[in-house]
């Protein structure tokens, strides 16, 4: 069978004869023609002339037997065909053969006259016609030149022979050979070797290709190995692994998939895999897709239900990915997340529910009031919002412990529940804070009557652990759309509502006012300014001298906080002192001025004459701090301070916590050598018996009391001088020193020495100052009187 190869190379060298060596050879065979006919054509004229004039003496004689002799010498000739010879007259003289020769194309006549010299001259006699062969390509050779022709002929088709036989054995045999090995290749599936050696080009192409087959064969074991182990993987992984086509149809599922789910491999192959998704989440499902189709990443994950076999549902997450870089497979791995997400709920209910009441935490509340919002908008209506604060609750708290406090918080729920309707959402956002939404066309009117009802079923009495105890609720109501736009800022304009309400008295409802926007950038702003001051020391020690009444001479200093703004200047201490409280940075500005005033203490005591002065210092129920008489002895030991020098001032609302705590505390610092004085009293409810309870050394009248010496009705005065004259005499009987507040005239200080209080402070004698006036005056006159002395 010839091959394409083969008949290409023939064809090749076939056209190489045909343009090369054939038109070579005609040219030659053309060139040698025309000369041997040459030499033929000179041949024969030259005969021709020599028989003319061997004919002119026969002719002439009339002798036939002679003409006839030159005309067979003639005949003789290879190279004539005829000849003919005539007189002048035309007749023949002689011809031969007999008969003469037709014309045809393949000869030609040759005529030349003959020629006598007789007496008279020379004279024609006669002509000689002869008949030659018309000269061929091959037929003006001899036999020997053709012999050089064919041995020509027969070198050029060896030649030809000896290219075709190299090519078979050379390129063609190895060919077919290797053509053998990739057809068997293609048809058996099995790697098939050339049986071809040689040090040609054929050689190393076999040798490569029997090199590219091993390799082949390798990789191919290695790809059939690396197959079974990923399908050994696939199945005995742990994991609910499937794929699935571009039609969405399952193309291959592992063992632990069917386990899982209860099918047999050939009820889901082939099958749209939507199919076994729940029908509400198809548009879920095929969301995934087109998020895997259009999407940047490879990756994508949804969680849907699927129904397994036995007909249940269980919540799977499914992950996706493409395997292929043209998207026809995919790969997944489905979990089953049922418990998961069964867990995710009970989280996000405990997450959003307070475990102690079951209401709505803060977080949860919030997305109500979110979808409350909504809605609303949705149709119309107005939302409420009302925030609950209870007051006394730290109280009862501190005084009864928290499990009463928690009954407290169940029974306080229940009242404000047995208030509300039974749409309406109540949330413990907390401590003792709870929010109640309301939804309605008239909400301000709704909410303010759920409010009062609120606050009056609060106002009887709790039996809890056999004590009677009493709260009340400041409550605060904000409005969406009219107070706030979003849920939180509802959630906040009613806490500001409550707030103005507690400030004002607690005990009550308060709806939101713009005004109070203006109350909370100022308490903002005041609460920026004490953060400022502690970090930039703005915070001062100012002093005021303590004056005994009988002698004016300087018994004391009491330390006051003041706040020196570098641009508001020196700002209002009771509201500072109150922010501070609530915010908790009242422990850090005193632990501030408790280190500048027994400082400026060391500094006074410098001067002669007052070395005995004692320092009074006013504390903060929050500073009653176990690290406070480390911290007080510190400082004290920094500065020289003798602790006798040193007075504590408290107010009944740190004694009313009844906190073991704060009783240590003075404790430690009574016995550590400071006095304890106990401020405004006469204005709180058991002043009394905190004489009887707790080391007290100085009794400090309320200012109220000393105004009223003289202002008001001789009523008035009269009583102001009893109550003032019964501390006095309770107090000195108790060993305490009694010390008048706010003396700011002459009479005030006679009639307090009248009653024998021994100590006083206010403006007569000396406003509070800063350490470098205060130092100023004390140089000029050791002795702080009034102006006018009675």
């Amino acid at each position: 069978m010839m091959h394409s190869v083969e008949n290409r190379f023939i064809a090749i060298v076939c056209g190489a004869m045909l343009v090369f060596v054939a038109p070579l050879f005609v040219l030659f065979l053309s060139i040698s023609s025309e000369r041997v006919a040459r030499e033929r054509l000179h041949n024969i004229e030259l005969l021709m002339g020599a028989s003319a004039e061997a004919l002119g003496k026969p002719i002439w004689d009339f002798d036939s037997d002679g003409i006839k002799r030159i005309a067979r010498s003639l005949m003789n000739d290879t190279d004539i065909l005829a000849v003919t010879i005539r007189d002048n007259s035309g007749s023949i003289l002689a011809q031969m053969p007999s008969g003469g020769l037709g014309v045809d194309s393949e000869s030609r006549t040759l005529k030349t006259p003959i020629s006598y010299d007789a007496i008279d001259g020379t004279r024609e006699i006669g002509s000689l016609e002869v008949r030659a062969p018309t000269p061929g390509l091959l037929s003006q050779f001899s036999k020997d030149e053709l012999a050089i022709l064919a041995i020509l002929l027969i070198a050029v088709a060896t030649v030809f022979a000896a290219a075709l036989i190299g090519n078979r054995f050379t390129v063609i045999r190895p060919l077919m050979r290797l053509t053998a090995a990739i057809e068997a290749t293609r048809r058996l599936g099995s790697r098939h070797r050339v049986d071809w050696i040689a040090d040609d080009e054929m050689g190393a192409l076999a040798a490569n290709f029997n090199e590219m087959q091993d390799r082949l064969e390798r990789e191919s074991t290695e790809l059939k190995c690396a197959h079974e182990r990923a399908t050994d993987i696939y199945n005995l992984t742990p994991a609910m692994l499937f794929s699935l086509d571009t039609d969405n149809r399952l193309c291959a599922v592992s063992d632990y998939w069917l386990l899982a789910t209860g099918y047999a491999r050939e009820q889901v192959i082939g099958e749209n895999f939507t199919d076994f998704i729940d029908p509400h989440w198809h548009e879920t499902y095929r969301s995934h897709a087109k998020a895997i189709a259009v999407g940047d990443h490879n990756i994508c994950e949804v969680t849907v239900p699927f129904r397994k076999a036995d007909g249940e549902f269980m919540t799977v997450l499914i992950l996706e990915t493409e395997t292929t870089g043209d998207g026809d497979l995919s790969l997944s791995v489905m979990t089953d997340v049922t418990a998961l997400k069964q867990a995710e709920s009970r989280n996000h209910a405990q997450a959003i529910t307070d475990h102690l009441t079951g209401l709505l935490n803060r977080q949860g509340f919030e997305a109500a009031l979110d979808e409350a919002i909504v809605t609303a908008d949705a149709s119309g209506i107005q939302v409420g919002c009302l925030f609950i604060d209870l007051d006394r609750f730290k109280w009862i708290n501190d005084n009864f412990g928290h499990a009463a406090g928690d009954e407290v918080l169940r029974h306080t729920v229940e009242l404000i529940r047995a208030t509300l309707r039974p749409d309406d959402i109540m949330s413990r956002l907390g401590g003792d804070e709870f929010a109640i939404l309301v939804s309605d066309t008239d909400v301000a009117t709704l909410a303010s009557e759920i409010g009062e009802r609120i606050v009056n079923a609060l106002r009887e009495p709790m039996h809890i652990a056999g004590n009677e105890l009493f709260v009340s609720a400041s409550v605060g109501i904000s409005v969406y759309p009219a107070h706030a736009e979003n849920a939180s800022d509802l959630l906040l304009k009613a806490d500001m509502a409550m707030y103005a309400r507690k400030h004002d008295g607690k005990n009550g409802l308060q709806v939101f006012d713009a005004s109070m926007l203006d109350t909370a950038r100022e308490r903002h702003e005041i609460e920026q300014c004490i953060e400022a001051g502690l970090k930039d020391d703005h915070f001062e020690a100012w002093l005021q001298p303590i004056v005994s009444l009988s002698d004016g001479q300087i018994a004391g200093f009491e330390a006051l906080m003041r706040l020196n703004h570098p641009e508001k200047g020196i700002m209002p201490p009771g509201k500072i002192i109150g922010i501070a409280e609530e915010t908790g940075t009242i422990a850090r500005i005193g632990d501030c001025i408790l280190e500048k005033a027994i400082r400026h203490l060391a500094d006074i005591s410098a001067l002669d004459g007052t070395q005995n002065t004692y320092l009074a210092v006013n504390f903060s129920p929050l500073q009653f701090e176990l690290t406070l008489p480390h911290k007080l002895a510190a400082l004290l030991l920094k500065h020289h301070i003798s602790p006798n020098r040193i007075v504590i001032e408290i107010t009944e609302a740190v004694l009313m916590l009844d906190n073991p705590e704060v009783h240590g505390v003075l404790k430690q610092l009574n016995e550590f050598g400071c006095r304890i004085a106990l401020d405004d009293f006469g204005t709180g409810y058991s002043s009394l018996s905190y004489l009887n309870r707790f080391p007290v050394d100085i009794v400090k009248v309320d200012q109220s009391f000393t105004r009223s010496l003289s202002s008001g009705t001789a009523d008035v005065r009269r009583k102001s001088r009893m109550l003032i004259k019964g501390i006095r005499t309770i107090s000195h009987q108790m060993g305490c020193t009694v010390v008048a507040e706010g003396i700011e005239t002459q009479e005030q200080w006679q009639l307090l020495r009248k009653l024998g209080v021994d100590c006083g402070q206010g403006y007569l004698f000396s406003r509070p100052m800063p350490i470098g006036k205060m130092l100023a005056m004390l140089e000029s006159d050791s002795e702080v009187k009034a102006n006018t002395q009675g």
